[in-house]
């Protein structure tokens, strides 16, 4: 008897490990990069080298699907019990334990040969930006503020990008810092407040349990640190009138973001969490214009 063999098909393969990078859900990899773009426009006077840029593109794509990876693979025995999870490739075993180990080792790989075309200071520098990758997806087991933790990882694109060009990191760089963990807390909280229910059932911890009935108001105080944050920031860097009306933008979409989280229904809630794209884009464009304009006296 002629018994069928299973195939190995590449193109089914490269789709889930696709799906297990989220590369079809580019959100991730724009919340990422709007704080490097941040922090490279203003290190280089609005000028950045353009290899520089290009490797910060392509380090941020390679390590945000690094960091969905080694999430997924954390979340392995969680995320089938929550409705929004429950069709990711480890979660329903498309995609072997031991392939995502193997996925996330070639991830973190290509990245460090990226970096190693830069300087040492930003060598330096990625050796916490992987810890912080590594560590991240452990920490909702074990605090209620894994938000933190997670705006650190996304954050540390900005004292890296500081190195890249300038080859150190001054204070303004960790006031971007700064910054950056409270933005990565006001838009991962209302992304926590869509799962909450579920989270509450399985143990999982976050800042929308901790911060209960007072999760709105909470977000608003953050949101307004973070602008204060911004506009120190501004101050700092010499910003022109650009800049400062892109803050203006960014508050308006915030007063929206309110609008949103509401009555806590869980699609709006990720609709506010998916509107942070704007505001990132928003400020980019005042950083990039302002030095457009009105270009530093060098």
């Amino acid at each position: 008897m002629n018994y069928a063999r299973p195939r190995w098909h590449l193109g089914e393969r490269a789709r889930a490990y696709a799906e297990l990078m989220r590369l079809h859900r580019p959100i991730g990899v724009l919340l990422l990069l709007w704080p490097a773009l941040w922090a490279l426009w203003i290190a280089a006077h609005g000028v950045p080298d353009p290899y520089v840029l290009g490797a910060f593109l392509l380090g941020t794509v390679l390590m945000r699907s690094a960091g969905c990876v080694i999430n997924d693979f954390a979340d392995r025995e969680f995320d089938g019990r929550v409705a929004r999870t429950a069709k990711r490739p480890l979660a329903t075993g498309v995609v072997s334990e031991r392939e995502a180990a193997r996925l996330f080792t070639a991830l973190i790989a290509a990245s460090g040969l990226l970096v190693l075309t830069l300087n040492r200071a930003t060598l330096y520098l990625s050796f916490a930006a992987v810890a912080l990758a590594v560590i991240y997806p452990f920490m909702k087991r074990y605090t209620y503020l894994p938000q933190v933790y997670l705006g650190a990882a996304f954050g540390w694109a900005v004292p890296m990008a500081f190195a890249a060009v300038t080859g150190g990191v001054p204070p303004l760089a960790w006031l971007m810092l700064t910054a950056v963990i409270l933005w990565v807390l006001v838009y991962d909280t209302e992304y926590a407040m869509v799962d909450r229910a579920d989270d509450l059932k399985i143990g999982i911890k976050s800042t929308a349990i901790l911060f209960e009935d007072a999760d709105r108001v909470i977000i608003g105080a953050l949101q307004g640190l973070f602008i204060l944050d911004l506009i120190l920031i501004g101050r700092q860097s010499e910003m022109a009138s650009p800049f400062y009306l892109s803050l203006a933008v960014a508050s308006a979409l915030f007063g929206y973001q309110q609008m949103l989280i509401y009555r806590r229904e869980p699609a709006r809630c990720f609709a506010a969490f998916m509107n942070n794209n704007w505001v990132g884009l928003a400020i980019f464009v005042g950083i990039v214009v302002s030095y457009w304009r009105y270009p530093p006296s060098m």
